[in-house]
């Protein structure tokens, strides 16, 4: 009879624990999911399907998804588009989007979604853990998962090869030695563009901001088409020069081998992203989607990022720091004061202002 008692008792515990599969999951640091979220995790699992647009970087997208499924049972797809791809493709779709939430890239498009009412307010639980107030829009129609620094990665050897010394600032940039040699990426499909355009405005002022980045120009060999593009292709050679976020440069460094890689954060200053999730107005899964919010606020969902070649700094207080990232240096403090409120209302007027500057564009920007 004791024996019975046992093992019932052991199979009651088992359900209490939660086993994933569909079940309820145990979040990881020992807590237990709140009624709320017992509730809300029945009504997605209702729904059954969960559709993802990914602007992060595509291995941490798909264990992301995998894990979700993994945890609630929830059939979960998922594309990697950049976030001018997404913000494209939600506002022409106009209320009735192919995707239900949007998971990780810089929140500038996201505000752009957001002022147009393409975004679908919610009241995280999770967002309690979140590190302060600009890890999140004031209104509930994004939350911030992870940070990151913008600076350069330049490949050692080619400039070493090329007797050029690395550039240590901004306007070191504009030098004549460095024409051909700087790849950066596509001011209209990524949001890392969107991102540098508002730094320069924010470092110089509105005129000679836009100024700076036409006689950047000059020096540009490539626009990319994502905002990781370049520093894909400093360790190989074919980019000498990057401009992007220093955490796409450690991946390459760790994960892919490239020692020649330098990474530099600029002396004068440099700006930093926060990467995003949110909810499609109009979700057809709007549950689903608001329990994959509460997911990507929590470490069972940010940690993966590390483990799967992701080196962004996290913004909630209960996930592990990513080791990598002080291994280089790199200091998530040691960032400019960045005018989210600036580039939120008027990020659409100033790349309309740069690329009529640039006289439209040219065959170096790269749109597939």
């Amino acid at each position: 009879m004791k024996k019975k008692l046992a093992i019932l008792l052991c199979l009651v515990m088992a359900l209490l624990s939660g086993c994933g599969g569909g079940g309820q999951a145990t979040q990881s640091g020992g807590e237990t999911p709140s009624g709320e979220e017992n509730a809300l995790a029945a009504a997605a699992q209702a729904e059954g399907s969960l559709v993802v647009y990914g602007s992060c970087e595509e291995d941490y997208l798909a264990a992301a998804c995998a894990h979700f499924e993994e945890l609630y049972g929830i059939k979960t797809t998922f594309q990697r588009l950049s976030t001018g791809e997404v913000q494209a493709k939600i506002e022409e779709e106009n209320g009735n989007p192919s995707a239900d939430v949007w998971f990780g890239g810089t929140t500038d498009p996201y505000n752009v979604l957001a002022g147009k009412g393409l975004l679908e307010a919610y009241e995280a639980e999770n967002a309690v853990h979140l590190l302060g107030d600009q890890y999140k829009d004031a209104d509930g129609y994004w939350y911030g998962i992870y940070k990151g620094i913008l600076g350069f990665m330049v490949n050692q050897d080619e400039l070493e090869r090329m007797d050029i010394p690395a550039p240590a600032d901004w306007q070191n940039l504009l030098e004549s030695q460095y024409q051909g040699l700087i790849w950066l990426s596509n001011y209209n499909t990524a949001g890392t563009a969107k991102l540098v355009i508002n730094t320069m405005i924010q470092k110089y002022g509105h005129d000679a901001g836009i100024q700076y980045l036409v006689d950047l120009d000059k020096n540009i060999e490539v626009y990319t088409k994502s905002g990781s593009g370049p520093s894909k292709n400093v360790g190989t050679g074919e980019c000498v020069v990057g401009i992007g976020f220093l955490h796409d440069g450690i991946t390459q460094i760790v994960d892919n081998g490239y020692q020649n890689i330098s990474l530099i954060i600029p002396s004068s200053g440099t700006s930093f992203e926060v990467g995003a999730t949110a909810i499609f107005k109009g979700a057809a899964h709007p549950n689903a989607a608001k329990l994959w919010v509460e997911y990507a606020l929590s470490p069972e969902c940010v940690e993966l990022a590390a483990k799967n070649g992701s080196y962004q700094f996290l913004v909630i207080d209960n996930a592990q720091q990513p080791a990598q990232a002080a291994e280089f240096g790199l200091d998530p403090e040691n960032v400019m004061d960045y005018d989210f409120e600036d580039a939120k209302n008027n990020i659409e007027t100033y790349v309309q202002e740069v690329m009529t500057a640039l006289g439209g564009g040219d065959s170096r920007f790269e749109t597939t």
